[in-house]
């Protein structure tokens, strides 16, 4: 098809979309009421809906009241019933799909309905309008004249009881309509392999001479196929191998610690990056504007959003509050309530607002992955701007990082340990920790307090790790390519420890 008519098609879906998109921008707060009714209404039925009196619920206040906030240990065990094959439990409609991803105090793998709905309504959606927005803000974009390459999961589905699990990425990939296939690399058969390593070789293989004019994926994952590429080509940046390439949509990890990296094989001038923000629960805000590090909240997916001050969190005083409450500067964790039946469901990732009208956020971390031992609330967007800093400052790369606390013994002091693999290593690692140092004094009064005069704790101490070391630890956990993460802050020492056993082997 001529790029003149794929463009004139585009355009078409592009206005229409923003005048849906336009509606919510304006009435944020009246489009996430009517939604929160209508999700109520819709599952009146179910079980969870009989059990909590949907029908009877007109007002947020009633439903805060009455529906409890929960974790998936609280929904695993009527998700694995669902999973069985019984129906109309917490969604009417059949669920057909759950989503596989990395699990909890309670279960191995979590496992994320998936309904019709959410596919098409959140998902999908979501997919368009991150094109349609794309597209808005570069006209000149010759974006439809090639490929995106697409770096998803790397699990098959599974079928059981009638219904299918794996990665989201599969499950969207799977479904997806004819002429998204057409229009992406490598081809479904390749996406799906399970074999993480000899997946990447195809991948390769299959897009190195293909026009690819976008990439979508995980930072982390995709920086390991792109240095592939790089590597079996001979070629010095990705626009000798694609000359057309304009633009990657990433997310899944924050993409901080990878933007030099990222910068140094795409160095063209006018390169576009569009961050996403998506889960397994649901999409919930995609970059709106070039050259931007916010995300505007997605209002219309069919979920519901609330959030929880995080000092307040796993509290007594923890107290949920709507969209319309929350503060700009002020760290929260998302609740959400979905088209997939999830009922006032902990993500347990936290955000922070950086702007009420539009609602726009920033990713801050996740409600787990943050240490809070001595009092320090050190969070991962601390540790990750801080050392984009002192890498800049002392000509360092880094690969991948994990850090926990260690405690306070007798009289000795507490402080956090690092464990970093660098790609190049700072000219004095004793200078890098001090000037690390120095940057989370200067992101967070909370650590700099504890840290003066080492009333609470002592320095850094920062280990380097060898070469791969991370990715073995991913190798060795069955858990290399799509979703899967490294965990970057914990309050406990289990991460840590089985790295630093294994760096030492």
């Amino acid at each position: 098809m001529p790029i003149t008519i794929v463009n004139s098609i585009a355009s078409w879906f592009l206005k229409k979309r923003f005048q849906q998109i336009d509606l919510f921008l304006k009435h944020p707060n009246e489009v996430q009421n009517e939604l929160l009714l209508s999700l109520l209404d819709f599952a009146k039925d179910t079980e969870i809906g009989k059990q909590y009196d949907f029908a009877s619920i007109k007002n947020y206040q009633t439903f805060t009241e009455r529906v409890p906030i929960k974790n998936y240990d609280g929904w695993q065990d009527i998700i694995q019933r669902s999973m069985k094959g019984e129906s109309n439990l917490f969604w009417p409609t059949p669920i057909k799909w759950y989503a596989k991803s990395s699990g909890t105090t309670r279960a191995k793998s979590k496992f994320i309905p998936v309904s019709e709905e959410s596919l098409e309504d959140c998902h999908y959606a979501a997919s368009k309008d991150l094109l349609c927005m794309y597209l808005n803000n570069n006209e000149e974009s010759q974006l439809f004249t090639g490929k995106s390459l697409r770096l998803g999961g790397s699990k098959q589905l599974y079928k059981e009881n009638g219904t299918a699990f794996g990665d989201l990425s599969a499950i969207l990939i799977d479904n997806m309509p004819f002429w998204a296939e057409f229009s992406s690399t490598p081809c479904n058969k390749v996406s799906l392999m399970s074999d993480w390593e000899y997946k990447m070789q195809a991948i390769v293989d299959e897009t190195r001479f293909e026009n690819v004019t976008s990439l979508a994926g995980v930072p982390s994952w995709m920086l390991v196929l792109l240095n592939n590429v790089l590597e079996t080509t001979g070629k010095g940046n990705l626009h000798e191998v694609w000359p057309n390439l304009e633009v990657y949509f990433h997310g899944g990890v924050s993409f901080t610690p990878y933007v030099d990296q990222y910068q140094s094989i795409l160095p063209k001038n006018g390169f576009k990056y569009y961050e996403i923000y998506n889960a397994s629960e649901g999409f919930f805000a995609i970059q709106d504007k070039n050259d931007s590090n916010e995300l505007l909240l997605m209002l219309d997916y069919g979920i519901f959003y609330e959030f929880i001050p995080m000092d307040v969190y796993a509290t007594s005083e923890e107290k949920a509050i709507p969209l319309s409450e929350v503060e700009l500067g002020k760290n929260y964790a998302i609740i959400i309530t979905t088209n997939a039946g999830l009922w006032r469901y902990k993500v347990g990732d936290t955000v922070r607002f950086t702007s009420l009208s539009p609602y726009r956020i920033k990713i801050s971390g996740r409600t787990k992955h943050h240490i809070n031992v001595f009092g320090e609330e050190l969070i991962i967007e601390n540790a990750e701007n801080a050392l984009k800093q002192v890498c800049k400052d002392t000509e360092a790369e880094i690969v991948d990082f994990t850090a926990a606390p260690v405690f306070m013994e007798g009289k000795e002091k507490g402080a956090h340990e690092w464990l970093i693999e660098f790609k190049r290593l700072p000219r004095n690692i004793e200078q890098f920790n001090e000037l690390f140092d120095d940057a989370l004094k200067a992101l967070n009064s909370d650590y700099e307090a504890k840290r003066f005069n080492n009333i609470t704790l002592n320095k850094p101490k920062i280990n380097v790790a060898r070469e791969n070391l991370f990715y073995d630890w991913l190798k060795q956990n069955n858990k290399l390519g799509g979703q899967h993460k490294v965990p970057r802050l914990s309050n406990t020492r289990d991460y840590l420890e089985e790295l630093l056993k294994l760096n030492a082997s």
